[in-house]
């Protein structure tokens, strides 16, 4: 596979409305000054696909942990990512049943700090010397209100993965702009009605964002304690507006395209029968062991002008100690291990994740040319989704693929359909 130029994070689907009323009900051991130095350190890790190297990393860092604390034992249970919101809420309505330790999507966490679910841990990491080579915009994926609420464990950003020999056939340049992204997609299906010129879907919703975000634009912005949707701006609806194009006869037909996810539009690619598609780093095992591996390529997703590279979303799941926890410096320390550079270093190597510091990041950079446009696109900057529990109703609700759809189908406008998801977006940010 050649390459050239340099998590699956989920929202939580009403765990707001489950457990906004149940915050009184949490009782902590951290609270009661209970920090207990011996026995068992219980984990909570999402299960994998391919498990066996993940487990094989915690496990040394299990043996570690053990071995510098007498009388400490570290129990690992790997949960279902499907099932995690039932977990967390016992979790947090129980404490005496939940774990001490819990990894955790990053869209997750503002749902589980307003049900008091996760330890403040600013204090804890004020002075671990790691924490200065995370950079602002990564570390806020952490971050509510200005405190941490636990450590980003890895991070997972998207590029542009296209085809050298079809543009090469075609002589078709590798983009430069998200404009030449399109139309460079519309030259290959008009030369090969069979392809796909950039398979994108109307419900992927991580590769429309870079779009709007490009473009100046965004979701909302932040308005007292919630949000305003910001989605209606003309620089947002100039991004949707290019978005669409996409969604056509002549790039990605919505028949085919308007209801596919980022996996759906990813395997699109892998199956051959894409020139283009804008996929993840967490992808690229897939496309490695595809039939178009050798001819399979990707960059930066470009921004709006030539050498710019698009805003993109910074998924990933992070670390952090439960509120109820009766083993605060011992949770603290084994996140500060599992979660230090050493281990991500070791996870990225298992399975694909790309680590959160930018010192380790470059390093990778620089021994591989597979993982540098991941690398140089989170160097550039990346955005993340509104911080508020009302995310959970937007992604629950669909009001962005929605929007996307509409214009795919030619029943909307670019303004009529922004505007609609904007009071949507007010209604679930409580401003409707």
């Amino acid at each position: 596979m050649r390459f050239s130029g340099p998590a699956r994070a989920c929202a939580l689907l009403g765990l707001a409305a489950l457990l906004s009323a149940c915050a009184p009900l949490q009782t902590s051991g951290a609270a009661s000054g209970v920090d207990e130095t011996e026995g068992t350190l219980r984990v909570w890790l999402f299960s994998e696909v391919d498990q066996a190297p993940k487990e094989r990393v915690v496990e040394a860092a299990v043996e570690e942990f053990e071995a510098a604390h007498d009388g400490v034992e570290v129990e690992v249970q790997y949960i279902p990512v499907e099932t995690r919101a039932e977990r967390f809420q016992g979790a947090f309505l129980d404490p005496a049943s939940a774990p001490d330790v819990a990894e955790y999507g990053n869209t997750d966490l503002a749902g589980y700090v307003e049900s008091a679910g996760l330890a403040d841990l600013s204090e804890d990491l004020a002075d671990w010397g790691p924490r200065a080579d995370i950079s602002d915009d990564v570390a806020a994926t952490a971050r509510v209100d200005g405190a941490d609420y636990g450590v980003p464990w890895f991070l997972g950003v998207r590029a542009l993965y296209y085809r050298t020999d079809v543009l090469r056939d075609l002589g078709l340049e590798v983009p430069r702009t998200l404009r030449e992204v399109v139309e460079t997609g519309r030259a290959v299906r008009e030369e090969d009605p069979r392809m796909l010129g950039v398979s994108a879907g109307g419900a992927y919703t991580y590769a429309m964002m870079p779009f709007v975000w490009a473009h100046g634009g965004d979701i909302a912005e932040p308005d007292g304690d919630s949000y305003t949707a910001t989605i209606d701006s003309a620089e947002a609806k100039e991004g949707l507006e290019l978005y669409g194009q996409i969604l056509s006869d002549d790039v990605c037909p919505p028949q085919t395209c308007s209801e596919m996810r980022g996996d759906a539009s990813v395997q699109n690619f892998v199956a051959g029968s894409a020139a283009m598609t804008i996929g993840g780093n967490f992808n690229l095992n897939a496309v490695r062991a595809s039939d178009i591996a050798d001819d399979a390529a990707v960059v930066p997703l470009p921004g709006t002008e030539p050498g710019s590279i698009a805003p993109a979303f910074a998924g990933g799941n992070n670390l952090g100690v439960l509120a109820g926890t009766q083993r605060r410096t011992l949770s603290v320390e084994f996140v500060k291990l599992l979660a230090g550079k050493e281990y991500q270093l070791r996870m990225y190597e298992a399975m694909g994740n790309l680590p959160v510091f930018t010192d380790v990041r470059a390093e990778l950079a620089a021994s591989d040319d597979e993982i540098a446009p991941f690398v140089e696109t989170i160097d550039a900057g990346t955005r993340f989704v509104p911080v508020t529990p009302s995310w959970a109703t937007v992604d629950a609700e669909g009001i962005l693929p929605a929007m996307v759809q509409r214009l795919a189908a030619g029943d909307a406008s670019v303004d009529q359909a922004a505007d609609e998801a904007a009071r949507a977006l007010d209604d679930a940010f409580g401003r409707g």
